[in-house]
């Protein structure tokens, strides 16, 4: 499946201002979180989570930052 995280890259931007701040937030390299952010790897339920709290999403709002499938044409 492939996954459309345009909202989580925004929500990133927002909160953490680049996706490398994001990543050492979360304690990862730059090239991990991209990798998951263009869909060559996943994240797991723990990088989930705190993902989850470092940018303040909802348990609610989870599905829409990590689990919308990207609309193929």
């Amino acid at each position: 499946m492939i996954y459309d995280f345009s909202k989580l890259k925004g929500r990133i931007v927002e909160k953490c201002g680049t996706q490398e701040d994001f990543a050492v937030k979360m304690g990862k390299s730059r090239a991990s979180i991209s990798s998951k952010l263009n869909n060559k790897a996943t994240f797991s339920s723990d990088e989930i989570e705190k993902a989850k709290n470092i940018l303040e999403i909802t348990n609610d709002e989870i599905g829409m930052y990590f689990f919308t499938y990207k609309v193929q044409n």
